[in-house]
This record gives C-alpha cells, structure tokens and sequence, in this order.
C-alpha cells in the first residue's frame, strides 16, 4: 500500500472514531441515569470503537515499518507515522503533557533541563508561584470533596480521575517553570522558554541588544503582537527586551508560527541576566 493511500485511510478511521465518541459517551450517560440501553448496543459501541482504534494502530505500525525500512532512526521514524496520522495540535498537547510530567520528576530531584556547567539559569516563576500555588490547592479541596460527596461508584470514579488528572497538569506546569528556565549560554546565546509550552533559542550573532523593560502587558502568556514583537508574559509583567539583529522564527504551544524582531520576556532578576550576558560578551569578545 502506497504511503497516501495509508495516509487517506488513517484520516478516515480518524473521522469515524471522533464520530463514536460522543456515541459512546451518550451511551454512558444514558446508563448513568438509568436508561434502559440493551446490552447488545453497548457492545456493539464498545467492538467498533476498539476495532476503529485497532485499524488506526495498525496503520501507525506500517507507516513506521515503511520509514524504518527508508532508512530512518527510531524517533524520525515515530514522527514521521505520527505526523501522518495524527493531527498536529493532538501531538502538541501530547509533547507537552509528556514534558510537563518529566518536569515534575525534575523538579522533585532538583535539576534543571538544558541547563550546562558554565550556563546561567534565570528563573521567572516567583511573580505566578502564589497565583499557581491557589490553584493546586483549589484543586485539592475540590477533588476531595467530590470524591465525598458523590455517591454513584462509576461517577465517583470518572470525577476522581479528571480531579487527579487535573491537579498532575497543574503541578506539570509548575514543574515546568521552575525546571526549564532561562539560559544564557557560554556562548552568549540566550535560550528563552515558558515551561513545556513555548522554547526559543536566539544564537548570540542575532542579538543586537537586551535591556531592561518592564511593562505589563494584556493578553496571553505568549502573545504575538502586531508590530512584530513577541511577549512572554508571567505574572501579568516582562521585564527585559531583547532586540534582534532580523526576525526570528518560533513555535507556538498548538504548532503555529511566527517571527519577531523584539522579544519581551521576565525575569525574577533581571540585573543577574544582564550580567550574565555581559560576562560572556567579554569571554567571548
């Protein structure tokens, strides 16, 4: 089978398993309520929905046979089959759940991802942590409460596991702020990240200049604006702008791009990022 007929199939199995979800979750909400649904219906529901999702597994499988057989590695291999089955903002929201959990472990060992010996980690995460902080607490009280208050076993268990599903995401991103810092690199490259959600690496040949420039923007975490600048906003503020020496591009969280000739970022010091920078300017002329 030629690799876009496998493509149009997995497209296919894709709109008829999106299709059967809400089938299926209609047919548990009707059992929760006590609707009488035949047995024989939710089976039927239950064989097509694995059947759908056994065909969509099968084709991952070749079209990752079919790269390796090519000549690709593992993970070129991986994201070629993915990229052919699996839509982009699926595999976004997927990579950063896997980040922001790998974070946690991080976190709880006290390292720093991306972060060499003779590199300075700028942390950014002080002007949101008590902000976040609420929100894992909010999170507690609530999982706990539902998992007390609900009677029915299954609904019981649903909220339980969305509550503590909730709260891993949470504690993730927190992670992932404090684990993925900053960098300025020995090379005087400056590595700009949102926890899992967002990283750019400016090389130090594209840096004109880096100044302080605290503002308090509007808006979302990463927010393009129209004059071509770029803000990553924690705790509703930046406070430093680098300016560049042409536009540079960068990936946003759901897989869009752009490009920007000003970056305006936060710092929890700015002054010790600017030191830094200039350290490495003089080492390396």
């Amino acid at each position: 089978m030629r690799e876009e007929a496998v493509t149009e199939r997995g497209h296919k199995t894709r709109v008829l398993l999106w299709t059967l979800l809400p089938v299926e979750l209609g047919i548990l909400v009707a059992a929760l309520v006590g609707a009488g649904v035949a047995p024989a219906v939710i089976a039927g529901a239950i064989a097509l929905l694995l059947g759908t999702a056994a065909v969509e597994s099968a084709l991952f499988v070749r079209l990752y046979a079919r790269a390796r057989l090519d000549g690709a590695a593992p993970r070129p291999a991986l994201r070629t089959a993915a990229g052919r089955l699996v839509p982009r903002v699926v595999r976004r929201l997927t990579l950063h759940e896997v980040r922001s959990v790998y974070s946690i472990w991080l976190w709880v060992r006290r390292r720093r991802h991306g972060v060499g010996a003779d590199d300075h980690a700028a942390g950014y995460n002080s002007a949101q942590a008590a902000m976040m902080w609420s929100w894992v607490g909010l999170s507690i009280v609530e999982t706990v409460a539902l998992a007390l208050l609900i009677p029915w076993p299954l609904v019981h268990a649903i909220t339980l596991y969305l509550g503590l599903y909730g709260l891993v995401v949470m504690v993730g991103i927190l992670a992932a702020c404090v684990a993925r810092p900053h960098v300025v690199g020995a090379d005087g490259s400056l590595r700009l990240r949102y926890g899992a959600l967002f990283d750019l690496r400016i090389p130090a040949e594209d840096i004109v200049r880096v100044r302080l420039d605290r503002r308090f923007p509007d808006g979302q975490a990463i927010a393009p604006r129209e004059d071509g600048s770029l803000d990553l906003v924690v705790g509703s503020q930046t406070t430093l702008a680098v300016e560049l020496a042409a536009p540079i591009s960068y990936l946003r969280p759901l897989g869009k791009t752009g490009t920007a000739h000003t970056v305006r970022f936060h710092a929890d010091d700015p002054q010790a990022l600017l030191a830094a920078l200039k350290r490495t300017e003089r080492a390396t002329g």
